[in-house]
């Protein structure tokens, strides 16, 4: 555990974990009074706790009620300009009402909102009943942003009208195309009419309003005002949110990997709780009496007489029921979606463990040698036991069993992970050096810490690669970061990396309060550290740079830290004291051999070809609502796409295979197997891989000293 200290009015807060993750959350709570309080408490933890606390004066304001006005009707087709100008009283009012704990804003835009979602329902039903005419000519502009907000009622309708249309004509499009390929296939195959398939397209659209209006109608007052407490919390930084009671229950999930429950993912659609997966390994999977689009009707728990019916329940109440603690029995009336008939299930809760959170691991041959690929999707662990599992630990087992097989070198891919644990990334750099610093976290006003590993062992010392990208972020840049600046590893991928160089903290806030008549008021992710390099660089909006750059999808988005509301900026601060790894030889040229191939690869040109179209696409927000029209921009875009089909086409030489410990597994697990094979075919097609792979092999032939490998096969 880290602890945070700020000014003489903090003396301890109570961490549950230190972590450094990119995350995003939905938002929950239902009484003013909590509201009060908790607007009250997450203020002073703020301005107390935050590594860098704003003022919250008329500026702070003012991006506080762009940032939530944003989040409630960010396409501007609920609320009216007259409504935003009685709103724009508060604009620069709202730190008034934080100082004063009031909720008159947030009150007036949520009652304002409900009035105008039932207005808006009347609206699409009306324009949704009569059929739209595809030949008119009239376009949509769909970068809202740009919009203004309607003045009148019939203002609102139009701009109703235009996006329905929009949506409509998309699907329109392609049941024409379908019907069209279906005469192609079969002479004799009766095509339907135009008027029907534009009646079915505006059916579907009705559909999908209908079950957002299903989502919306199950929202409460406490999921409105949430949206405003965190339209205030990341005015602070980006990674600064508010997590609501079962919004941290999630977010424990998400590191650790694991829950108590049956094992099963559950969607609502209109009022019924339906089964979108069984998970692998968990009771309902091991009962095979539970499968996916089985609706779940009643729920009842051991000790209790009579189930409870979850038909319309929210969804988050139904999974609350359905879910518990391990060994606990719970018995669910489904309609079988197979047969249609009603059972009982009684199932025996246990740990499940969401298999995709968790490291992976295969092996390769080429040209006599035998290399290793573990693909992290995040820094998982235990926020109540770390050592109970974590990502180092496991990475650890795969790469002893890796040696086992004869490893020669090894790829470490980061690419997505968002981060995690910092203590995992410390272990996990520690694999791979000796004793030495890997990481310097400052506190704002406070000396910095250094943490280092200590063990002077090294569990893999050949040649090592990580592949990061765009979306590698915070643990991945700290990991890829040490790794680079001890020339440990040679780094593949990206520009640069995300740039999320700050370090959270989650804060139970219940412990803030001596007595508590509201029940669990949730848990506040606050950034308290900033972390740098070990050569005193931040990778805070800069990154990581690879060593070797090349072209991804992502290579033209605005996606990372840089682009960002209220990113902390940019510096740097001393280095701290550590010897570059001199295992490796002519460490330059193998860099230098792997840009030459990089920049020769047509497979890599293709993709940065594509990635540059999907940018120019992206920013285009100008449509025609002209069926004729948008017909030959869709054929222009098909044909488009189509010359880039080649990218998917691509295939190495290379073919992976499981560890021996998990094709065990596979004999019972055929679920587990399917997902290990569809993830090797994925890599056999990977050019990125393709290249690390021979850039180890450069490495382990020319470029690593042979002293330097004398525990590699310990």
């Amino acid at each position: 555990m880290l602890f945070m200290k700020k000014n003489f009015k903090i003396l301890v807060v109570v961490l549950l974990m230190a972590a450094t993750s990119c995350s995003f959350t939905t938002k929950k709570f239902d009484d003013p009074n909590k509201d009060k309080l908790l607007i009250d408490l997450i203020t002073y933890v703020l301005n107390e706790g935050h590594y860098d606390a704003r003022e919250i004066n008329d500026e702070f304001s003012e991006g506080v009620y762009d940032k939530y006005l944003g989040g409630l009707d960010g396409s501007k087709r609920f609320f009216y300009a007259s409504d935003v100008e009685e709103f724009n009283e508060y604009r620069d009012k709202i730190d008034d009402q934080i100082k004063k704990k009031e909720i008159g804003f947030f009150d007036l835009t949520y009652n304002r909102l409900q009035k105008r979602s039932e207005e808006a329902r009347k609206i699409y039903k009306e324009i949704l009943e009569k059929p739209f005419d595809f030949s008119e000519a009239e376009d949509i502009n769909t970068d809202f942003s740009e919009a203004e907000y309607v003045s009148s009622k019939k203002e609102l309708k139009e701009r109703w009208r235009k996006q329905l249309k929009f949506s409509t004509l998309i699907t329109y499009h392609d049941k024409v195309e379908e019907e069209e390929m279906k005469k192609e296939e079969d002479s004799e195959y009766e095509m339907k009419s135009k008027e029907e398939l534009e009646k079915e397209a505006r059916e579907v659209t009705l559909s999908s309003l209908d079950e957002y209006y299903d989502f919306t109608d199950d929202l409460e007052r406490k999921d409105y005002f949430s949206v405003y407490l965190n339209a205030i919390v990341e005015s602070f930084d980006p990674h600064t949110l508010y997590f609501a009671p079962q919004d941290k229950d999630r977010f424990d999930i998400a590191m650790s990997g694991k829950l108590e429950g049956i094992g099963a993912r559950l969607q609502k659609k209109s009022d019924n709780i339906t089964v979108t997966e069984v998970i692998s390994g968990g009771p309902a999977w091991r009962s095979e009496e539970l499968s996916e689009g089985d609706e779940i009707l009643k729920v009842q728990q051991e000790d209790e007489e009579d189930p409870v019916s979850i038909v319309g329940m929210r969804l988050e109440d139904a999974v609350d029921l359905i879910k518990g603690p391990k060994d606990s029995k719970v018995t669910l009336t489904v309609r079988k979606k197979l047969m249609g008939n009603i059972e009982e299930i009684t199932l025996t809760r246990d740990i499940v463990e969401i298999e995709e959170t968790y490291a992976k691991t295969a092996m390769v041959e080429q040209e006599g040698k035998n290399f290793g690929i573990i693909n992290l999707p995040k820094f998982y662990f235990n926020m109540e036991d770390y050592e109970e599992r974590n990502a180092a630990s496991d990475i650890k087992k795969d790469i002893i069993r890796l040696k086992e097989k004869n490893m020669d070198g090894l790829v470490l891919d980061l690419r997505n992970n968002g981060g995690g644990s910092l203590k995992t990334v410390v272990d996990i750099a520690g694999l791979f050096i000796e004793e030495g610093p890997i990481v310097q976290v400052k506190s704002n006003g406070q000396r910095k810490d250094v943490l280092s590993d200590e063990d002077p062992s090294v569990l893999w010392d050949g040649p090592l690669v990580i592949l990061v990208n765009e979306l590698s972020a915070s643990a991945s840049e700290i990991l890829a970061a040490a790794m680079q600046d001890y020339k440990r590893a040679i780094i593949i991928g990206s520009k640069q990396t995300y740039g999320k160089g700050t370090v959270q903290n989650v804060i139970d806030l219940n412990r803030w309060l001596r007595s508590n008549e509201f029940g669990d008021v949730g848990a506040l992710k606050l950034t308290t550290q900033k972390f740098y390099r070990v050569n005193g660089g931040s990778t805070q909006l800069e990154g990581v740079k690879s060593d070797v750059v090349v072209p991804d999808r992502y290579s033209f988005v605005d996606i990372g830290e840089k682009d960002q509301d209220n990113p902390l900026p940019w510096d740097k601060i001393d280095p701290a004291k550590y010897e570059v790894w001199d295992g490796y030889v002519d460490f330059e040229k193998t860099i230098a051999n792997s840009k030459d191939r990089m920049n020769a690869n047509e497979q890599l040109k293709r993709i940065e070809q594509h990635a540059k179209w999907i940018k120019d696409q992206s920013e285009n927000s100008a449509h025609s609502l002209n069926f004729e029209e948008y017909a030959a921009t869709a054929e222009r875009n098909q044909e488009m796409a189509k010359s880039f089909d080649s990218i998917n086409d691509y295939k190495t030489n290379l073919t992976f295979t499981s560890l021996p410990y998990e094709e065990k597994m596979f004999e019972n697990d055929t679920i587990l197997k399917e997902k290990r094979d569809r993830w090797h075919k994925n890599l056999s097609r990977d050019v990125y891989v393709e290249e690390a792979i021979h850039v180890l092999s450069d490495m382990r032939k020319n470029n690593i000293r042979e002293d330097k490998l004398a525990k590699v096969r310990d």
